[in-house]
């Protein structure tokens, strides 16, 4: 049976991003529907141009987080902006990213940004990055709804993944999911959420 408008809206508030993570194991058919889920979304021609790449292995997610605080050492070292570094503030955030070992489980998202033919030939596809972002939240929303933690990690530039994870070179890295239930001390920082006049009008 549907659930209403409200209740949705009210559950979906409940959704907040994890940076600590406890170490009990996802229940991986679960993880399996929410990316069926993820995958029932719309996309330009029904390419359906996306990837998921589900990491468990303690000693891979060992070498993605190497490689991630490569990326972020020379992120947080200058390639960030003052104004940038400030907005982060709340979030106490900094190049070790220790949630990339502890989470039980990391979703590695790609697009696919051509098709490759029999001949060789590249194909382009569709609305490539509004597809991907679309599948990721509903990936994200079915992980909440399944009482997962989640958390979007976007390395810049997260390009290293496709080389972890032996991905082909049509595709391109978009982001990790940190997945898992939330380590019960970790204190969520007091954000808010905009109104609906700050967000939406209707004409």
């Amino acid at each position: 049976m549907p659930i209403s408008s409200k209740q949705l809206l009210e559950e979906s508030r409940l959704r907040r991003s994890c940076r600590k993570f406890s170490n009990d194991e996802v229940d991986m058919d679960v993880i399996r529907d929410c990316i069926l889920t993820a995958g029932t979304a719309p996309s330009g021609a029904n390419i359906q141009p996306w990837h998921f790449t589900v990491i468990t292995d303690p000693a891979m997610k060992g070498r993605i987080r190497e490689e991630a605080e490569k990326v972020e050492a020379a992120f947080y070292g200058g390639k960030i902006s003052d104004k940038w570094r400030e907005d982060l503030d709340i979030l106490k955030t900094n190049a070790q990213k220790p949630f990339l070992t502890e989470a039980p489980c990391l979703i590695a998202v790609f697009k696919e940004i051509y098709r490759i033919e029999e001949d060789g030939t590249h194909v382009p596809n569709y609305y490539v990055s509004e597809s991907c972002g679309i599948a990721i939240g509903l990936l994200i929303n079915a992980l909440r709804n399944a009482g997962y933690a989640s958390l979007t990690y976007t390395p810049a530039p997260p390009t290293f993944l496709r080389k972890l994870l032996n991905r082909p070179e049509n595709e391109t890295p978009v982001m990790i999911l940190a997945v898992g239930k939330m380590h019960p001390d970790f204190e969520l920082p007091p954000i808010g959420r905009k109104t609906f006049e700050e967000i939406a009008e209707i004409i």
